[in-house]
């Protein structure tokens, strides 16, 4: 499943700690902290991995590391 993945690149990017409780609804900006070039990053990450390609429109309307999830499974 992508989520374990999407969940590590996550945490290295915003340097959470390993044990940083994070499920499919977390929200980068609310839950995390996350800023918006954190988010830019995140999804470029994701993007790298994965082999996608996100959209901005597509991403802005991201509300959870779920949306984020169900994106890439569709996509690759």
């Amino acid at each position: 499943m992508s989520f374990e993945k999407i969940k590590e690149i996550i945490i290295d990017q915003l340097g959470l700690d390993e044990d940083r409780e994070i499920a499919m609804k977390t929200s980068l900006m609310g839950d995390l902290e996350a800023d918006s070039l954190d988010a830019v990053e995140i999804i470029m990450a994701i993007e790298d991995e994965f082999d996608v390609e996100i959209p901005d429109e597509v991403a802005e309307g991201f509300k959870n590391i779920g949306d984020i999830v169900n994106y890439v499974e569709e996509n690759k």
